[in-house]
């Protein structure tokens, strides 16, 4: 069995693989529209992470993860559990290049426009003001966008959408520690 991640499974997985390799998902993007109550925020102030949403013209690129037949069904319970707030599995085809046929297809959890949580699109400035305010369990809002996005460079997976989210934090980050040199 093979898992899809595209979000924080890639810097935290959890769980027992035997092997993890570089994937992308046609047909998907990776958007920082759903919130997140359990995890990087909480009910009365949820933070936000990703999904991946229906997307013609954009790949979204992670990782996969080959899990051994013996521990499948303890991932998936496992899983089902970490991603309950507003999270559906789904089977996709995995490519390890775009322009190649899919090696396999992967378990992944998307988190749908008609759930609870979706927060919907904003710029990616106020997502990352949004962001930068939220604190829950799993740690701070503003770290999971970051480690996200070191996650992926180390991957040479290239996410507009992530970076420009990353560097409006980074930017803030920098202008707040200048003012108090």
């Amino acid at each position: 069995m093979w898992i899809f991640a595209y979000g924080s499974l890639i810097f935290r997985p959890s769980f027992r693989f035997v092997e993890r390799r570089r994937a992308f998902v046609r047909g998907w993007a990776r958007r920082f529209w759903q919130g997140s109550p359990d995890h990087r925020g909480v009910p009365g102030a949820p933070g936000r992470v990703v999904t991946i949403v229906p997307s013609a013209d954009e790949p979204c690129g992670g990782c996969a993860y080959r899990v051994d037949p013996a521990d499948a069904d303890a991932v998936l319970a496992a899983l089902d559990v970490r991603e309950q707030a507003g999270f559906e599995r789904h089977l996709l085809p995995l490519h390890e290049d775009l322009d190649e046929a899919p090696f396999a297809e992967g378990v992944t959890w998307v988190a749908g426009a008609t759930n609870a949580h979706f927060l919907g699109p904003l710029p990616e400035r106020e997502i990352a003001g949004y962001v930068r305010a939220r604190r829950g369990p799993s740690g701070s809002n503003a770290d999971y966008v970051l480690l996200l996005c070191a996650a992926l460079r180390e991957l040479d997976v290239a996410d507009p959408h992530v970076e420009a989210i990353a560097r409006h934090l980074s930017v803030r980050g920098a202008t707040r520690l200048r003012r108090s040199e």
